[in-house]
């Protein structure tokens, strides 16, 4: 594992962030919530909850579906009733990712989680890698897994999808002096004290930029970071949701944070 140290005690939300440091690591693991935001997964939903179940059988689910026209929200409906932890909540449209984890990130906030996962649903963040997500989070307060530390993969990208996701990470971490290697990443683990610290109501945005800005945020309010290798292979079913205008908010973004902070 890839370890970034930064260990003064991080800025907090009042009350609850400092309680939550407080409590003994082993503790983290107790109650964890899986974040998973759809739209059109009805091939990858059932496959990804049992593989959820397989390897981390104490965690809840919360299922963010945002009115998949191809009856992704009916199937997380009925897998709920069937097998009991997990939670849907249903959204009148394509909201986006980024608001989809601001709202997961607030009922996991509501709720007695001791620690959030954030993974899509199309096994391109495969679960079997939950279990060492969990371990890292005992001793950090936020792990990422990582294709860019030594271990992790991506066997099935294109050379230009290669170059603009490992020139994105380069560019992000550089400007921002963010000191991890795969900061565009979202498969993750965060410490309920690292959701609690994070200014929600200030992320508005998708995709990449919304995954380097919780990073950003957790650096700068003193968490530790660790990074887990994975291998990350394309989606297995259905379309991805990758665009240009993914690409081009989080190369905006990345420029506009830096100059937010030379005027500090």
């Amino acid at each position: 594992m890839h370890t970034t140290e930064n260990r003064h005690e991080p800025a907090s939300a009042p009350g609850e962030a400092s309680v939550a440091r407080e409590q003994p690591l082993a503790e983290v693991a107790q109650r964890p919530l899986v974040v998973i935001p759809t739209y059109n997964e009805r091939e990858n939903l059932e496959s990804i909850v049992q593989a959820i179940r397989e390897h981390l059988p104490q965690a809840s689910l919360l299922i963010i579906d945002d009115a998949s026209p191809d009856g992704t929200g009916e199937i997380a409906d009925r897998l709920a009733k069937k097998l009991g932890q997990i939670t849907v909540l249903h959204r009148p449209g394509k909201l986006g990712l980024g608001t989809a984890y601001i709202a997961g990130f607030r009922y996991a906030l509501q709720s007695d989680a001791t620690c959030v996962f954030e993974m899509d649903a199309d096994f391109s963040h495969d679960p079997r890698y939950l279990p060492e997500l969990l371990v890292a989070a005992e001793s950090h307060d936020m792990v990422i897994g990582s294709r860019y530390v030594p271990g992790g993969k991506t066997p099935d990208w294109k050379l230009i999808r290669k170059i603009i996701s490992g020139g994105g990470n380069i560019f992000a971490r550089t400007v921002l002096a963010l000191p991890v290697k795969d900061c565009t990443a979202g498969y993750k683990c965060y410490r309920r004290s690292v959701l609690a610290a994070l200014d929600l109501d200030r992320i508005n945005l998708q995709g990449y930029a919304f995954q380097i800005e919780t990073v950003y945020q957790a650096h700068k309010a003193g968490f530790s970071i660790g990074e887990v290798p994975i291998t990350f292979p394309d989606r297995r079913l259905g379309r991805s949701k990758m665009s240009k205008n993914i690409v081009v908010e989080a190369f905006s973004y990345v420029i506009k944070r830096r100059l937010e902070s030379l005027k500090r």
